[in-house]
């Protein structure tokens, strides 16, 4: 058989990132219709973060010391917790597509956090220029006027969920940058996942997730979708993702965060018939344009002096 050449293993990897990771928003949307959401992202982090560290210990990874495992643990309850927990409890109220734009934000907090924290890169002017236009494409996906008969009944609070769990993951990501963390990215990432569930587990608890829930209430296709989250979404993307770091340019690694989002509107329309009209598709435009300047206003400078184990790290800000 004969081997693939490393250009071709960067673009299947690449369409690996942009099809799993812009499908999930997709995937959640099935999930929380019979399964309580912060259960369902509980099991799905336990279960990958299991898979994960059992994995990294059968390789010989060293086990995270304690200062490691609170740095992971906070950074982890920032990311699933914060980040990907209010993504799942938003879903319930909020199209995936839509949902997946106001995530895209991402790089806007970032940028932010980054500049005001003591020693952090200051925004350029083709940055600032991106936070403007992006913060006024969320303004406009989420302030007054109807998106669409469906849309404009949604649950206000889950609109704002979206937004406020786009700045916890990007709080979470600039932490790491300073965290003691294990040198084996997979280890930090399974610490993340670990210590995430378990906030998620009792976030659940406090919600009463557990109370009157049986397994015959889960749909088979919620079931389904909760597996390709773990498996795919958790495990695979990953898995992809830090390949690309080690192997392609990071301005092209990069290209998944305005990706993610086209490819989860198409999904959402095409498979759930979720609304999509010119407002919807001005929005993100103007969010996608912010995130594309932004992201290639700091990507040079953002990996310049960076080790590769710094890099690596990364990876699993993006799960």
């Amino acid at each position: 058989m004969a081997t693939l050449k490393p250009n071709t293993r960067i673009w299947l990897a690449l369409i690996s990132v942009y099809l799993i990771w812009g499908s999930t928003y997709l995937a959640i949307l099935y999930v929380v219709k019979t399964i309580p959401p912060f259960m369902a992202g509980g099991m799905r982090f336990i279960t990958a973060g299991l898979v994960l560290f059992i994995w990294r210990i059968s390789k010989g990874d060293s086990l995270p010391t304690r200062r490691q495992w609170r740095d992971a643990g906070i950074i982890g309850l920032l990311l699933l917790l914060g980040g990907n927990g209010l993504l799942l409890w938003a879903e319930q109220y909020v199209p995936s597509g839509i949902s997946s734009l106001l995530i895209s934000t991402v790089p806007i907090w970032m940028v932010i956090i980054e500049s005001m924290r003591p020693g952090g890169e200051k925004p350029t002017v083709k940055a600032i220029i991106g936070l403007m236009l992006g913060f006024s494409g969320v303004a406009f996906m989420i302030g007054p006027g109807e998106l669409s008969s469906e849309i404009g009944a949604l649950h206000p609070l889950g609109l704002i969920a979206l937004p406020v769990g786009a700045l916890l993951w990007s709080l979470g990501s600039v932490y790491s940058k300073s965290a003691d963390l294990p040198s084996s990215s997979l280890m930090t990432t399974s610490a993340e996942m670990l210590i995430g569930s378990i906030g998620m587990f009792i976030v659940a608890t406090f919600r009463g997730e557990w109370g009157g829930f049986t397994i015959g209430m889960v749909e088979s296709t919620s079931w389904i979708a909760l597996v390709y989250l773990t498996v795919f979404g958790s495990l695979g993307g990953f898995v992809a993702y830090a390949y690309l770091l080690k192997n392609a340019p990071i301005s092209l690694v990069s290209t998944y965060a305005y990706v993610n989002p086209i490819i989860a509107i198409l999904l959402g329309s095409w498979v759930a018939h979720e609304a999509l009209n010119g407002r919807t598709v001005l929005a993100a435009i103007i969010i996608l344009g912010a995130v594309i300047l932004i992201t290639t206003a700091r990507g040079n400078r953002s990996v310049i002096g960076k080790p590769k184990a710094t890099l690596e790290a990364e990876a699993t800000k993006t799960i």
